[in-house]
């Protein structure tokens, strides 16, 4: 997998997580919500420095490693036929994603299955992992078992994904918000990198009007919008798998990205 590491180094100063008081990893098991509401926002990273200054009296930061942006390092699986996919391009409401994953910063990996219901409810399980998995064994067929619900014997690894992550815990409500940036996908000696886009994910027990940073987003008018890395990358890198249903993601990803989109 191509490691990426082609975000500008004054990043971190722009975004201005240096303002932010921090949080550790430890004291965010109150707010894991491994059960709970998604809404994802795609901006320009240009709009996210903007808002991100207004934001350090209503967020901590979560520091790993005296840092407060960590690499992310993940390896979704599918069928041959790309079942999950095309559950998500058909536009079933009920659909699942199973993915190894590797927080590198803090050297933890683990698999997880992540089921999005037809009520709107993100559930993520998970199982850690001595390292990524790149391969499924009879280990982690006992977790897939329990948690997925189709023939896990088929999954297979379908795609690479990597990006920068920042974390940040409301000071007054059960929320959580991930910002990732540098988004780069792999596979089969490809790589696609957006890195002037940014990923902002309000994740809450329910949904909430009094959210901070979704107040700013909606004041730059920056809209919720559906938005799977997973699916977007398969569009990006497997040209013959269909994927109608997504293009006006693919076209968000073109306007917000611009010239720089590198497709390699």
């Amino acid at each position: 997998m191509l490691k990426n590491n082609t975000a500008s180094q004054n990043d971190k100063r722009a975004l201005a997580l240096s303002q932010y008081a921090p949080i550790s990893l430890s004291k965010m098991n109150d707010v894991a919500l491994l059960d709970r509401t998604d809404t994802k926002y795609v901006l320009p990273v240009a709009t996210l420095q903007q808002i991100m200054p207004r934001l350090a009296n209503a967020y901590y930061a979560l520091v790993v490693n005296q840092q407060r942006r960590s690499q992310y390092q993940t390896l979704y699986f599918d069928s041959p036929e790309f079942t999950l996919y095309r559950r998500h391009h058909a536009g079933i409401l009920d659909r699942y994603k199973v993915r190894s994953r590797e927080y590198v910063d803090s050297q933890l990996a683990f698999l997880e299955v992540k089921h999005k219901t037809n009520k709107g409810r993100t559930i993520k399980r998970r199982m850690r992992t001595p390292e990524l998995v790149t391969l499924l064994s009879s280990e982690t067929a006992e977790f897939l078992d329990g948690t997925y619900p189709y023939d896990a014997a088929e999954l297979e690894p379908k795609l690479w994904v990597e990006y920068t992550r920042t974390t940040l815990v409301s000071r007054y409500r059960k929320e959580r918000v991930t910002i990732d940036l540098d988004l780069c996908y792999a596979w089969n000696g490809q790589t696609v990198s957006l890195p002037h886009i940014a990923i902002v994910e309000v994740k809450q027990n329910g949904f909430s009007r009094y959210s901070d940073i979704e107040r700013q987003l909606h004041e730059h008018q920056v809209r919720a919008i559906g938005f799977s890395k997973y699916c977007v990358g398969i569009s990006l890198l497997y040209p013959g798998v269909k994927h109608n249903n997504f293009k006006p993601k693919l076209r968000l990803v073109e306007k917000l990205g611009g010239s720089h989109v590198y497709i390699h």
